[in-house]
């Protein structure tokens, strides 16, 4: 683990819940949180499911952005219909 795939997997996931709030703009947290939501889950994704996706996405690297997007997409739309509309 090194800085440089922390950085892809933070920006991968950050860009990924922004693609969650343009899904669901009803569901949306807001810029902000689903930025610092999805980067979170881009980092746990890309560290857990990063190796196993190694192959599906064309290395580890494109495992690891892959991952990353995907559940940053996912943790800020779980969160979203979670949170009790006021």
């Amino acid at each position: 683990m090194d800085l440089t795939s922390l950085l892809i997997q933070l920006a991968a996931g950050a860009a990924g819940g922004n693609l969650g709030s343009l899904i669901s703009k009803d569901r949306s947290l807001g810029p902000l949180l689903n930025t610092v939501l999805g980067a979170v889950g881009g980092i746990g994704g890309g560290q857990l499911l990063g190796g196993p996706l190694s192959g599906l996405f064309g290395g580890p690297t494109g495992g690891s952005i892959g991952a990353s997007a995907v559940v940053g997409l996912v943790l800020p739309l779980i969160v979203g219909f979670l949170k009790k509309k006021a």
